[in-house]
């Protein structure tokens, strides 16, 4: 069993991926400052360019974030010009939110730092660490999803 300073010095998964979050988020930020858009606003403006005109439930889940979140963030890139909301055909309460022109450009240059990020991992891990690091993660994912399904 370790002792109390060995259980100091050894990090866990979750800080570990805390550590390394931050550290690849900076990369991100720093690339889309130009922009003016955060990570947190790229990766909603993202998911929106992958599928135009999902409701906003729909871009919570698929982010991961919680509503409260979502609705600032869309607020936030509307206030940009990057998105653009409409009534929804079936449930005239929900809106759909679609992209921009003005995104475009800002979408284009974010999956090329994406492309340029990976490649920068590329060079301290292999292809395969690489695919089986993400199953891992994937597989942790679900597994907390369900534990957290609760809360």
């Amino acid at each position: 069993m370790p002792t109390k300073a060995e259980r100091e010095i050894i990090p866990t998964l979750g800080f570990t991926m805390g550590v390394t979050y931050r550290k690849l988020s900076m990369y991100l930020q720093h690339r889309l400052k130009p922009f003016d858009i955060t990570p947190e606003q790229w990766s909603v403006l993202l998911e929106i360019d992958s599928a135009e005109g999902l409701i906003q439930k729909e871009i919570a889940e698929r982010t991961s974030k919680d509503h409260p979140t979502t609705t600032r963030i869309l607020d936030q890139l509307e206030s940009k010009g990057l998105v653009y909301k409409q009534k929804g055909k079936q449930d005239r309460r929900s809106y759909l939110v679609f992209s921009t022109e003005k995104a475009k450009p800002i979408i284009e240059a974010g999956k090329g730092y994406e492309q340029e990020m990976r490649s920068e991992l590329l060079e301290c891990v292999t292809e395969q660490e690489y695919e089986l690091m993400m199953g891992l993660l994937d597989r942790i994912d679900h597994h907390f999803s369900g534990v957290n399904k609760d809360f």
